[in-house]
C-alpha cells in the first residue's frame, strides 16, 4: 500500500518551527540535533520534550477517564490510586489511542515519517512515558476531579 503525502495539511516551514518552538527544553538532555537516527534518541529528544509541554492536557484527560470510569482515586490510598491508575492505563484502548494522539499531533513531518516506521515500539514507549508521568503526578491529576 503506497504512503500518502501528509504535507499538504500543514505549511512545511513556518509550522514545524512553530511546534518545536513549543517543546520545552529538559534539564540534563543534549540540545536537540536535526532528526533523530534511533528509537532511543526519538524517545528523549522528541516525546518526551512533547509529553513535558502536553502534561496539563495528558493529566485533564485520564482524570476524565476515571471519571467516567468512576474510579474511586480521590478516596483512595496512594497506592491503591497508583494501581488503579496504571491499570486503567494499561487496559483501556480508548484512553491509549488518546494519549498516543496527544502526542502524534505535535509532531514536525519528518518526525511523524519515523514514527510510522517504528509505530509499534514508539508507542509503546510513548505511553510508558505517559503512565510514568501520570503516576509521578497523582496529587495534581487529583485537582482534575470533581470534588
Amino acid at each position: 500500500m503506497p504512503t500518502p503525502d501528509l504535507s499538504p495539511t500543514r505549511p512545511a516551514a513556518s509550522s514545524e518551527a512553530a511546534l518545536l518552538a513549543l517543546r520545552p527544553a529538559i534539564a540534563g538532555q543534549p540540545a536537540a540535533i536535526p532528526m533523530p537516527d534511533s528509537v532511543a534518541e526519538f524517545q528523549q529528544q522528541v516525546l518526551r520534550p512533547i509529553l513535558k509541554f502536553q502534561h496539563a492536557t495528558l493529566l485533564a484527560t485520564v482524570a476524565d477517564f476515571a471519571r467516567d470510569y468512576r474510579l474511586p482515586l480521590a478516596t483512595a490510598a496512594p497506592t491503591e490510586a497508583s494501581r488503579l491508575l496504571a491499570e486503567l492505563l494499561a487496559r483501556n484502548a480508548r484512553l491509549r489511542a488518546t494519549v498516543a494522539g496527544l502526542a502524534v499531533g505535535l509532531l514536525t513531518q519528518p518526525e511523524l515519517a519515523f514514527f510510522r516506521q517504528h509505530r509499534p515500539e514508539l508507542t509503546r514507549r510513548l505511553l510508558d512515558l505517559a503512565e510514568q508521568r501520570v503516576l509521578s503526578s497523582l496529587p495534581e491529576l487529583l485537582t482534575y476531579l470533581p470534588a
